[in-house]
């Protein structure tokens, strides 16, 4: 059965990217262009892994983050932060919001997130 990804994202071409790579990999997507739409799309269609960026129109990826984290039905599934956001600080925090991984865009091929994809949902 193929996993599927929720794709938070508000960059189009990334967005788009992104989707293009997973779907070749053979995972289904999902995707939201806003942070408002993040968490009523992870309670819906249950994903089995969230790419969210941080910054976010309406509400950031750390607001989202914590609100999966108090919701029991969405809470265990595991989130990849993907964002521009590279400050140490950053990084901290969205680790110690429960974050399986943190990849800054600047630094990483597609393939990368992939790679990451595939080590967190073993």
């Amino acid at each position: 059965m193929k996993k599927k990804i929720l794709i938070v994202e508000d960059d189009n071409f990334l967005q788009k990217a992104l989707g293009h790579a997973l779907l070749e990999n053979d995972f289904d997507i999902i995707s939201a262009v806003s942070g408002e739409q993040a968490v009523p799309l992870a309670k819906n269609a249950k994903p089995d892994l969230i790419l969210l960026d941080i910054i976010l129109p309406k509400k950031d990826g750390f607001v989202i983050m914590e609100e999966l984290k108090n919701d029991s039905a969405i809470a265990s599934i595991p989130v990849i932060f993907i964002t521009n956001l590279g400050q140490k600080e950053d990084v901290k925090k969205g680790l110690d919001l429960g974050a399986k991984g943190y990849i800054i865009k600047a630094h990483f091929k597609i393939a990368d997130i992939i790679d990451k994809i595939n080590e967190v949902l073993k």
